[in-house]
């Protein structure tokens, strides 16, 4: 079938040039191009906004007691097994007036009463004799009957019955002889109570400087009120008490029955 399709130089048209070939699909391709980017870019904003997260707050250090339900972890403290310090030279005080004896206990046993006790504050003076030249008797704490007293050659605790006994029961305290700040015990036969093998004895002063750090005691506050602890000046830690009645030094120890075994008043001399 033959073509009428009329030809440009049959109809009087020509063709436009002043147009490139394909231009019509280049402004559709870039249009479609603008549109992708616009869509980009409006993602872009939106996904970029402020985000509204719940963070939880981590926990520093160790758990405290700060509202229902939280528990406290902290370790327990360690007991106090310490012995006990007090200020050396403190402020002294008369010694008591002693009491005669009103019983008799047995040296094969040790029944012990129970004294009122009236605990000191931490780091408070002691109640201690004025170092004079003055008799002074010491006497338990837990034993109020019972005296330190020469027997032999070693210091007991002893009822005083005699008046040889109260003799023996009387000391002269006098600043320490190896610290003045304490305390040393001379005896009426002119020597001085001294620890040998941790036992307390009467001796004379042979003048060296063992004997006189033998010799020395220093007070200490005593849980129980109107009462001192000695320490030995050359073996801290060590305290004179008595077991069996007999006085000696034995380490610090954490017990009711340590605090008053060595726990004593110094009262007026009974001699």
């Amino acid at each position: 079938m033959p073509d009428h399709t009329p030809h440009p130089w049959e109809t009087g048209w020509t063709a436009d040039t002043s147009r490139l070939p394909g231009t019509r699909r280049l402004w559709l391709a870039g249009a479609l191009a603008f549109a992708v980017a616009t869509a980009c870019v409006t993602a872009l904003v939106v996904n970029d906004g402020p985000r509204h997260t719940t963070t939880t707050p981590q926990q520093t250090g160790a758990p405290t007691d700060n509202g229902p339900g939280l528990l406290s972890f902290a370790s327990p403290s360690a007991p106090t097994t310490a012995p006990p310090k007090g200020g050396r030279g403190t402020t002294p005080v008369t010694p008591q007036t002693a009491t005669s004896a009103s019983t008799s206990t047995s040296a094969s046993a040790e029944p012990r009463s129970t004294p009122s006790k009236s605990p000191a504050p931490h780091g408070s003076s002691p109640h201690s004799p004025e170092p004079a030249a003055q008799g002074t008797s010491v006497r338990s704490v837990n034993y109020p009957d019972r005296y330190w007293h020469i027997g032999g050659d070693y210091v007991r605790l002893d009822p005083v019955t005699s008046p040889a006994d109260r003799r023996a029961a009387t000391f002269t305290v006098v600043k320490g002889l190896a610290e003045s700040r304490c305390y040393s015990f001379a005896t009426a036969g002119g020597g001085y109570l001294r620890h040998r093998n941790f036992l307390l004895r009467a001796e004379p002063d042979d003048g060296t400087p063992l004997f006189r750090q033998d010799a020395t005691f220093c007070p200490r506050r005593s849980s129980f009120g109107g009462a001192v602890m000695l320490e030995s000046v050359n073996y801290p830690g060590r305290f004179l008490r008595h077991q069996n009645f007999r006085l000696k030094l034995v380490p610090y120890q954490d017990t009711e029955l340590y605090r008053a075994d060595s726990a004593f008043q110094l009262v007026e001399g009974l001699g």
